[in-house]
C-alpha cells in the first residue's frame, strides 16, 4: 500500500466494474454504458468500466483487462442486481476469478448486489408516479419506455 492511500475506499488506482447480465437487446446493454456514465460522473471515480455477465459485450474478463490496461492495481465487481442469487453466488466470482487470472498480482472484489437499501424505495417511488404522471397525460415517456408505448394504463375486460 502507497502512502495516504485508503484501502478502504475507492483509489486512483482502482477500477470499478458495473456488471449486469446483459441482453440480446442492444438498447438494455446500451442503458447500462448510460448508467457507468452517470456513476463516473458523479463519483470522480477515474476507472469505472461496464460490463455483461453474459449475452453481451464487454465481458467481465474485457472490463477487468481494461481496469489495468489503465492502471488499476485493485479491481471492485459490482453486481448491478438486486438480491444475492445464483449469479452472485457463483457466477459472477467465477468469471471474476477467471479473469483475474490473467492479471497476476491484481486484487479484486466482488461487492454486495444492491439489496435492501433505503434510496431503492425512493428510486421505486419516483418511477411509479412518473409512470402514473405520464399515463394520465402529464408527462412525456421516460427514456426507459420511450418509444415502447408500454407505459399505458390497462384495463381488463369484464366478462
Amino acid at each position: 500500500m502507497e502512502a495516504g492511500e485508503d484501502r478502504n475506499c475507492v483509489g486512483e488506482k482502482d477500477g470499478v466494474i458495473i456488471v449486469d447480465h446483459g441482453s440480446r437487446r442492444q438498447e438494455s446493454n446500451a442503458m447500462l454504458n448510460e448508467f457507468v456514465k452517470m456513476f463516473k460522473d458523479k463519483t470522480g471515480y477515474p476507472i469505472v468500466e461496464p460490463a455483461h455477465m453474459e449475452l453481451a459485450e464487454p465481458s467481465i474478463k474485457d472490463a477487468f483487462g481494461s481496469c489495468v490496461q489503465q492502471g488499476a492495481n485493485r479491481v471492485i465487481i459490482s453486481p448491478f442486481f438486486l438480491f444475492p442469487g445464483r449469479h452472485w453466488q457463483q457466477d459472477i466470482p467465477s468469471l471474476a476469478q477467471h479473469a483475474a487470472a490473467a492479471h497476476p498480482g491484481v486484487s479484486y472484489i466482488v461487492t454486495a448486489p444492491l439489496g435492501l437499501h433505503q434510496s431503492l424505495v425512493d428510486v421505486v417511488n419516483d418511477r411509479i408516479k412518473y409512470c402514473l404522471r405520464h399515463a394520465a397525460g402529464y408527462e412525456g415517456e421516460c427514456s426507459v419506455c420511450s418509444g415502447t408505448g408500454r407505459c399505458q394504463l390497462v384495463t381488463t375486460p369484464q366478462p
